[in-house]
């Protein structure tokens, strides 16, 4: 559409009048904005640690359910907990998107064994999968024990097996762990922290 200068004058100046009614309270209908429900409003508020280093920052979980019997709650969002001294509500780029790795699909939610030779994983009990892991820890471990180096000392070394712990534990929890490990003679010992 084509407009002249006249005509451009006449549509400003009448959307100027109109627009300065509306601010002086001259509206045509009652209300122009709807307010909307707060989306945590109903959400229950959980206080947990990231898991992705060792700072340790505290995060809140928002979640939604109705917390009946059998009912999976489903977290909606995760936001930094301004409270924790350690980061006081402020999170890294990888705590900022706990959300996504949370609602994953490819996030490993129960133990899988694959078989010596196999190609498939199948899904087994926490019950299946930590007594797999210790009899073949207590197999290695009577395999390969160093109780006596060339010298005749006692050395009591298990060498052919390591502990990777996990990043965000507290110090009271890497010590404990730290004292199980050695005491079996383990020697290769390594904290996720450094990731």
């Amino acid at each position: 559409m084509d407009m002249n200068r006249r005509q451009f004058f006449r549509v400003s100046g009448a959307g100027l009048a109109a627009s300065s009614l509306v601010a002086l309270g001259f509206s045509p209908t009652a209300a122009l904005a709807e307010a909307r429900n707060f989306k945590l409003a109903r959400a229950t508020e959980t206080r947990n640690t990231c898991p992705y280093c060792s700072v340790g920052c505290g995060i809140i979980m928002y979640s939604l359910g109705d917390k009946a019997k059998n009912v999976t709650s489903s977290i909606i969002h995760i936001e930094g907990d301004p409270d924790h001294p350690v980061n006081r509500g402020t999170l890294c780029p990888k705590g900022a998107g706990l959300l996504d790795f949370v609602h994953s699909p490819n996030r490993l939610k129960y133990p899988e064994i694959r078989e010596p030779g196999g190609t498939e994983w199948k899904r087994v009990g926490w019950d299946e999968a930590l007594g797999r892991l210790v009899k073949l820890m207590k197999a290695d471990r009577d395999a390969n024990f160093v109780a006596q180096n060339a010298d005749g000392k006692t050395v009591n070394r298990w060498l052919t097996t390591g502990m990777l712990c996990a990043s965000a534990s507290s110090n009271e929890t890497g010590y404990i762990t730290h004292k199980a490990m050695r005491s079996m003679g383990m020697l290769v010992f390594d904290n996720q922290a450094r990731v």
